[in-house]
């Protein structure tokens, strides 16, 4: 018996679409009916989510980039904001996220807000690697690239525990964000600002009160 996929590409770059479709409907299986529509941008992917629901003909699976450009309206500013929509309006679709990030605290915030069923960071890609990770998502999900993979190891055998403020304190950090422009970025005052970076520098054991000793010992234990 014949098994119909609805697939959803979200990507802004139509030749690396064309690589996953390519790969897709090579490397499936013989009993597989793959159907993939394409979006460019969130104006396109919001259209065609909420199209197929009035439709009745929900995806199945979703490959989200996260870097896109905005939508029109402003309201999906990335793959991020869609993906999180996906999960209203499409709750049984299997999200895939793809993305050129691998910083940790990027990893993290993906992991805990969207919870894919595929994570892949696009330097760890390869045509198989894609392959895999798709049978894999419908059948036995999540599989997640390696460097993915590096950063949950990380975090599970690490004894250091870090909110998600401090998290985002050492990722604005390491973009190179000044501690006098941090406290409108994390919603808190100043002060509230210094009292974390203290926190984090007894945390990590850092005396010189330098950032980059802070990002140096943060980075050792896969926090940025």
């Amino acid at each position: 018996m014949t098994e119909k996929i609805k697939i959803l590409m979200i990507d802004d770059h139509p030749m690396i679409i064309e690589g996953y479709q390519n790969t897709l409907l090579f490397t499936k299986k013989d009993n597989q009916e793959l159907i993939i529509d394409i979006a460019n941008n969130c104006d396109e992917a919001v259209r065609s989510m909420d199209k197929s629901v009035e439709l009745d003909l929900p995806y199945d699976v979703l490959f989200v980039d996260i870097s896109l450009p905005p939508s029109s309206d402003g309201s999906m500013t990335s793959g991020e904001d869609l993906a999180e929509y996906a999960r209203k309006i499409l709750p049984n679709a299997k999200v895939i996220i793809l993305t050129m990030f691998n910083e940790s605290f990027r990893i993290h915030n993906i992991i805990k807000t969207i919870d894919p069923e595929g994570f892949l960071i696009k330097s760890d890609l390869t045509s198989s690697e894609l392959a895999s990770a798709f049978q894999a998502v419908l059948n036995n999900p999540p599989f997640y690239s390696g460097t993915v993979n590096s950063f949950i190891r990380k975090s599970i055998t690490n004894d250091i525990v870090i909110d998600d403020k401090n998290r985002k304190i050492l990722y604005l950090l390491s973009q190179g964000v000044k501690t006098k422009n941090l406290a409108p970025h994390l919603d808190i005052s100043l002060s509230a600002v210094e009292k974390r970076k203290k926190q984090l520098r007894e945390i990590f054991e850092v005396n010189d009160g330098q950032d980059e000793t802070l990002l140096r010992e943060a980075r050792k234990t896969g926090f940025v």
